[in-house]
Parts: C-alpha cells; structure tokens; sequence
C-alpha cells in the first residue's frame, strides 16, 4: 500500500511539472514530439498559441 501511495504521489509532482499549455515551452516541446502522437486537442492548442 504505501509503494502505491508513493507512486501516485510522484506522478502528481511530475504532472505538476508539465509546461503550460500555450507557453514557449509547450510549443518546443510538442514541435519535438512527432506528429503522429499529438491527440486532436493538442494539435488544436498547438495551433491556436503556436503558429497563429
């Protein structure tokens, strides 16, 4: 039980750690990610804070 909690746990601080969607970082971060694995609302996002 308590290897459980502890891995939740550090999945919610990793998370935590995931760049805002829309920032610069975000935008570098999926332009690194291959196309073919964005979900459909990434690729929205992408498009709505990245190119326009």
């Amino acid at each position: 039980m308590k290897k459980l909690l502890s891995l939740l746990a550090i999945s919610l601080l990793l998370v935590a750690c995931a760049p805002e969607i829309g920032s610069p970082k975000w935008c570098e971060k999926m332009k690194d990610k291959p196309k073919a694995d964005w979900t459909v609302t990434e690729a929205k996002d992408f498009t709505q804070h990245c190119i326009l």
